[in-house]
């Protein structure tokens, strides 16, 4: 009776540690930029002004800077932003990463830095300029 129960808790736990294997493509973090994100508003605070019996129209504004990163692979230039808004990790620029996109996320693993999985919004994807400059030599050179 002890070797099936035990048969059966090694069945149950490698169940349940096994996971969906993930695939890693690497890249290069090439620049950061502090990019416009929004506009931070504070005003008409306390009783007063949430009534409206307060003549105070004063509302401070200030714009709200995000962290966009270029992500350089040997196809695509990746632009993207930390979906972390509150308190984003500066990550190395210039050094290598590992990357997965699942939907429309990206997640990003920086093995120099740690080796947490950072999640980040793609904003734009463009495919790489000496990419497609060889492409169209390539098409010159056959066409001859």
């Amino acid at each position: 009776m002890k070797p099936r129960l035990l048969l059966v808790f090694l069945i149950v736990a490698c169940v349940t540690q096994a996971k969906e294997a993930r695939f890693y493509d690497k890249g290069t973090l090439v620049e950061m930029n502090s990019v416009e994100c929004g506009v931070d508003t504070k005003g008409a605070e306390g009783v007063g002004g949430i009534l409206g019996v307060d003549d105070s129209q004063h509302v401070k504004a200030r714009q709200m800077l995000c962290q966009e990163y270029l992500l350089t692979t040997d196809r695509f230039e990746y632009k993207i932003r930390p979906k972390e808004e509150k308190h984003p990790a500066v990550l190395p620029v210039g050094g290598q990463v590992e990357y997965r996109i699942t939907k429309d996320r990206m997640h990003l693993l920086v093995p120099e830095f740690d080796q947490k999985e950072r999640e980040f919004i793609v904003v734009s994807v463009t495919q790489r300029r000496d990419e497609t400059a060889s492409k169209s030599a390539k098409e010159n050179d056959s066409e001859k």
